[in-house]
């Protein structure tokens, strides 16, 4: 199989509940349409500074991680940002990585979203059709 990408659109969480609370317009919420590498090897999303600057995301902690070489690193964890991917959409908090090249679509947010891998036509597609299933 091989890589597969897919254009996700990232919101900040905490904009939206400040629209939601009427603090803010909708116009005001941070967000940005990016092409994300599909990684079920990543546990969660992961982006890089600039996108952290450009949504206003705040780092809420730090973690130690093991990156996919073994190397051990600590890292920072972000305020939830919302996933978009077509209908469906996923809130989490992301990993930081100040200087990655590819933003990273990890697992959690991808059994969010009820998605799964297709290998045949290497591209995200829904677990169960076009309707998003989900286990409580």
């Amino acid at each position: 199989m091989g890589i597969v990408y897919a254009e996700i659109t990232l919101r900040n969480s905490v904009d939206i509940g400040m629209v939601k609370r009427g603090v803010m317009k909708e116009s005001e919420i941070r967000e940005k349409t990016v092409t994300a590498m599909v990684d079920t090897g990543a546990a969660t999303l992961v982006i890089n500074e600039d996108i952290r600057q450009l949504l206003g995301l705040e780092v809420e902690k730090t973690y130690k991680a093991t990156l996919a070489d073994g190397s051990k690193q600590v890292y920072s964890m972000t305020e939830p940002v919302q996933i978009q991917w077509k209908d469906r959409e996923h809130v989490c908090q992301a990993i930081l990585i100040p200087s990655a090249d590819d933003i990273l679509l990890g697992a959690i947010p991808l059994e969010g979203m009820d998605l799964v891998i297709n290998p045949l036509k290497q591209e995200l597609t829904g677990a169960h059709g076009d309707t998003a299933v989900f286990r409580i």
